[in-house]
């Protein structure tokens, strides 16, 4: 293992990779992709009608039995992109996993299970989700029983792999979603032993909407000559979401944040803290004001999160509180708007959160609040994204 270890860092200092696309076929119909019927009816029963950008391009490179690394905007479509790939490799003849999927976040990955789910209806697939603050147990006991896809988190699935009842040896396709998260410190001594379980025949996916270039570069240790289909920070496409900012003292957001969402028409809202504290300070100050909300972080219970989820899924919530636990990925439909109630530390993080409005092809607004001292900060995103912020009009009706 330490070996191993030691080659993916000489790797990282050692080369150096241009970011740029190298896959250009594009298919313009899931027709075109000769995929089983009971996928493609899958497909269309979850209402797809034609293929986003990235599932035209990145798609046929997975079926094809390539590695692939695929960046692409929040809310285009990448889940279903892997997931269809994948499903389009799997025997279901044999009662085995061969595809393992893993996430950054509890409530990705169980959302990554439905988008399989549902697309593999018809496809008699068996899959099971290995994350933290389940029962253990449950998930040797379905393991055992047989089953061909796994979505799981980084820990869970480690720990799995170690007890020897994740077997990976008819594994056809490894994927990592957000990888850039993924493949960060946070999680990658977990993700070096994962990848050490890897059988050299499986095929490797890596999906996001940030790749930053040393994250291609560390890949070049595990991935055999990946078609890469990128999209560089400058050029990710903000269209769609207007990014408004309001500069205030610290001591007036609550204030602020309170007149604001009695100003504009929201159908669902997402506000972003940068600590757990302040996500519960504002939950308890908006409850007050009898606001139909919802608060989430990573120090409540895995059943409490779940709950949250679903209220805010579902409207029984308006508006939901988070860190950025669920700044990636995570899937909303009505959400209309997000507030950066603080800016995010990290420049990557930025458009993630806003990402969260404005999903497939929808009209979405961002607002943040800045203090004086932060105006530095908020040009310096701009200049990253090559973007424009404006500042919010005194007349809410004008955001639309």
């Amino acid at each position: 293992m330490d070996k191993d270890n030691k080659k993916v860092e000489d790797k990282v200092e050692n080369v150096d990779n241009e970011m740029e696309s190298n896959w250009k076929e594009v298919t313009e119909t899931f027709d075109d992709l000769n995929l089983k019927k009971e996928l493609l009816r899958g497909i269309y029963g979850y209402g797809f009608d034609k293929p986003s950008t990235i599932q035209q391009r990145a798609i046929k490179p997975i079926i094809l039995g390539k590695d692939v690394i695929a960046q692409a905007q929040s809310g285009t479509g990448k889940t279903a992109t892997f997931a269809i790939g994948s499903l389009q490799l799997i025997d279901t003849s044999k009662l085995e996993v061969q595809s393992l999927v893993l996430a950054p976040t509890r409530e990705l990955a169980n959302q990554i299970c439905t988008v399989y789910k549902f697309l593999g209806d018809f496809m008699k697939i068996e899959i099971q989700v290995l994350i933290g603050g389940t029962r253990v147990q449950d998930g040797i006991k379905r393991l055992e029983s047989g089953v061909h896809i796994v979505v799981g988190t980084p820990g869970r699935v480690k720990d799995m792999l170690k007890k020897n009842v994740l077997k990976l040896s008819h594994l056809k396709s490894f994927i990592l979603d957000e990888a850039d998260e993924m493949l960060s410190k946070g999680f990658l001594e977990d993700m070096k032993e994962v990848i050490s379980y890897i059988p050299p025949e499986c095929r490797i996916n890596l999906f996001s909407a940030t790749m930053p270039k040393d994250i291609v570069t560390l890949t070049t240790n595990f991935m055999n000559d990946p078609a890469k289909i990128l999209i560089k920070n400058e050029e990710l496409s903000l269209a769609g979401i207007k990014q408004y900012y309001v500069t205030l003292k610290k001591e007036w957001k609550l204030e602020t944040l309170l007149s604001l969402y009695k100003g504009l028409d929201i159908a669902q809202a997402i506000i972003y803290c940068n600590s757990k504290k302040v996500v519960d300070f504002l939950y308890e100050e908006m409850k007050k004001k009898n606001h139909m909300v919802g608060c989430i972080h990573s120090e409540l219970a895995m059943v409490e999160r779940d709950r949250v989820m679903r209220e805010f899924r579902s409207g029984a919530t308006r508006v939901l509180i988070s860190t950025d636990l669920t700044a990636r990925g995570i899937d909303v439909y009505q959400v209309s708007i997000v507030i950066n109630y603080d800016l995010p530390t990290q420049k990557e993080t930025y458009i993630h959160r806003i990402g969260r409005s404005g999903r497939y092809g929808k009209k979405g607004n961002a607002i943040n609040f800045i203090t004086p001292e932060e105006k530095e900060q908020l040009d310096a995103l701009m200049k990253f994204y090559e973007t424009s912020i404006e500042q919010l009009p005194n007349d809410l009706s004008e955001i639309k």
